[in-house]
C-alpha cells in the first residue's frame, strides 16, 4: 500500500503533535511536495542544527513507503501519492537518509550517512510526527529532523500552517 510501511517500529525516538490550519488532505500534498522540494537540497549545517562538524554539508533524501520498500519522491511519485490522497489516507510513512560531506578547499569528503523513518499521523487539524533513527551517527537528531520539515512546510505555504506548541 503506498504511503505504510509494513514494518514501522512501535517503540519511535521522537514524537511530536502540532495542530493545523489546513485540512488533512492539504496539510499532506503540502508535507509531500515540500519533501520533494528538499530532496537532493544542499543545506550548510548551520542551517539545520549547531554543527557537530565544521565545514560540512548537508543533503536530504525523501523516499514514500510503499509495503516494505520505498520509492525517491520525484515528480512521478508526487503525482501518484496526490492521487492516492483521495482515498483519505490517515498515515503517511517516508525514509529520510541524510547525507553528511566535509568540504575543505580542494575536495568534498563523504562522511557516514543518518538513515531515519518518520511516520506522520493525520487527524482532523493535527498532525503527529513519530521519528525512528535506523541508523547512523546522529549528527543530526529525531528532533532537529521533525523540526526541519515542520518549519520547511511552514515557509512553503503563505502562512504558517503547523503549531509545535501543542500539550
Amino acid at each position: 500500500m503506498l504511503g505504510k510501511y509494513e514494518n514501522f517500529p512501535v517503540n519511535v525516538h521522537f514524537l511530536k503533535m502540532c495542530s493545523s490550519s489546513l485540512s488533512s488532505r492539504q496539510l499532506q500534498q503540502k508535507l509531500v511536495k515540500t519533501l520533494k522540494d528538499l530532496n537532493r537540497k544542499t543545506f550548510c549545517f548551520e542551517e539545520i542544527t549547531i554543527p557537530t562538524i565544521p565545514n560540512c554539508e548537508v543533503i536530504f533524501e525523501f523516499g514514500i513507503a510503499e509495503g516494505e520498500c520505498f520509492n525517491f519522491l520525484d515528480n512521478q511519485e508526487v503525482n501518484r501519492v496526490l492521487i492516492m490522497f483521495k482515498t483519505g489516507q490517515v498515515l503517511l510513512d517516508f525514509f529520510c537518509v541524510i547525507r553528511y560531506y566535509r568540504c575543505d578547499l580542494q575536495r568534498k569528503t563523504a562522511l557516514k550517512f543518518d538513515y531515519y523513518l518518520f511516520r506522520i499521523v493525520f487527524t482532523v487539524k493535527t498532525a503527529e510526527f513519530r521519528v525512528f533513527h535506523k541508523q547512523g551517527p546522529r549528527y543530526i537528531s529525531p528532533e532537529e529532523l521533525a523540526l526541519m520539515i515542520i518549519g520547511s512546510i511552514n515557509k512553503a505555504a503563505a502562512k504558517r500552517v503547523l503549531d509545535g506548541n501543542m500539550q
